[in-house]
């Protein structure tokens, strides 16, 4: 996608959407410049956007997600002890309704999987799988990481985590994924087979304990996928003093497809305090992944997103409290990729042909690309598919 605005665009009036700080913004082609507490005058530039009435925070950082599965309901109708357990259940109780959604190609499915991610305000996603067949750059997807799916899905996986071609990378996993004696007995049998101490990023961890929270760089918690199959998820109050924890999703065949339904749901468990679940999406994911990301702050590259500010809550629920039709703004790496309708005025030279006009919980976006095409093309294969939006 090229750049879609000359070399510079200002957003004045807005605060921080957990701080409350005021905030004016120069986001200078693909970084942020500069930051102030008050307005720039008389820039002159070509976009100048008035934003009072809004909050801002940096585009979110997914760490887990099939991009391929989110076409999916959500499958399963009981409790399970662990993944291959659930995996089999599934296979053999909703075999059609999985025949569905695979008639869809796969560049399809994860075209889609893009689209989910951006309607929430997720600028970044680590795609747990292989590379997608179709390159997209409205976001930045990271799926040339080292992805071992699990234990006990991965016929070789101690031979895949013992390459000594890619010992320097970190490598993702499925671990502890379950409630049973042996996802439990699943963490022990990786940290064992790490001959070559690699970085591992543990997905889950629900079995995990904190002596073996240690032997991880990170910890993916994904709280409605665990409490969805498992009815309990990992106890990220006592793994966050050993662990870093960042924040995934999961697919839509465990979970709600709007991110911010998982990230209340965290809240209410209180095993993270506001700030703490904040940087789970922010500043840890983007320090474990390796990206210049998860700041509003100079230098850092401009992936940010301005919602509105809700007039009957407090400032620490402004967060907290958003869904997709409070976005009114997505900058990626300094790109436009979503604006609502309510700043068409202000953003009057933008090509609207490079964007599809879509409705989100009664308001009215335009986001980068054909998303209606996209729609109409997997209903042709789908024609059950459920879209979240119209």
């Amino acid at each position: 996608m090229a750049s879609i605005y000359d070399a510079v665009m200002i957003l004045n009036n807005t605060s921080h959407a957990i701080t409350g700080k005021p905030m004016s913004i120069r986001v200078t082609e693909a970084k942020i410049s500069r930051v102030l507490p008050t307005p720039f005058m008389d820039t002159g530039e070509r976009f100048t956007l008035d934003l009072e009435g809004t909050v801002v925070f940096p585009g979110l950082i997914n760490s887990h997600d099939h991009l391929d599965f989110n076409l999916f309901p959500a499958l399963g109708d009981c409790r399970y002890q662990n993944y291959t357990e659930w995996g089999e259940y599934i296979h053999k109780h909703y075999k059609d309704a999985i025949g569905e959604v695979l008639k869809v190609p796969v560049v399809l499915r994860e075209q889609w999987g893009v689209y989910k991610n951006v309607l929430c305000g997720v600028t970044t996603v680590i795609n747990h799988g292989r590379q997608l067949k179709k390159h997209t750059d409205m976001i930045h997807i990271n799926d040339d990481s080292h992805c071992i799916h699990s234990v006990r899905f991965d016929r070789k996986w101690w031979l895949a985590l013992n390459n000594p071609f890619r010992s320097r990378r970190a490598v993702a996993i499925h671990t502890g994924e379950g409630t049973d004696d042996a996802a439990g007995r699943e963490v022990d049998r990786l940290i064992s087979r790490n001959f070559l101490k690699r970085d591992m990023i543990g997905i889950h961890g629900i079995a995990m304990n904190e002596k073996q929270a240690g032997a991880f760089k990170a910890l993916v918690w994904c709280p409605e996928s665990n409490f969805f199959l498992f009815g309990q998820t990992a106890r990220i109050d006592l793994l966050k003093k050993h662990v870093p924890i960042i924040f995934g999703t999961d697919s839509t065949l465990t979970g709600s497809w709007n991110i911010w339904e998982h990230i209340r749901l965290a809240r209410k468990t209180g095993c993270l305090t506001d700030s703490e679940l904040f940087d789970t999406l922010t500043i840890n994911p983007a320090s474990t992944w390796g990206t210049n990301a998860g700041e509003i702050a100079g230098g850092k590259d401009a992936d940010i997103v301005v919602a509105k500010r809700k007039k009957d809550i407090g400032e620490a629920d402004q967060f907290f409290n958003l869904n997709p039709k409070d976005i009114l703004l997505i900058l990626s790496g300094g790109r436009i990729i979503l604006f609502d309708e309510e700043l068409h005025a202000q953003l009057k030279s933008v090509d609207l042909n490079q964007y599809g006009r879509i409705g989100v919980q009664g308001t009215c976006k335009y986001v980068a690309g054909n998303l209606p095409e996209l729609m109409c093309e997997i209903k042709r294969y789908y024609p059950g598919v459920n879209f979240p939006v119209i």
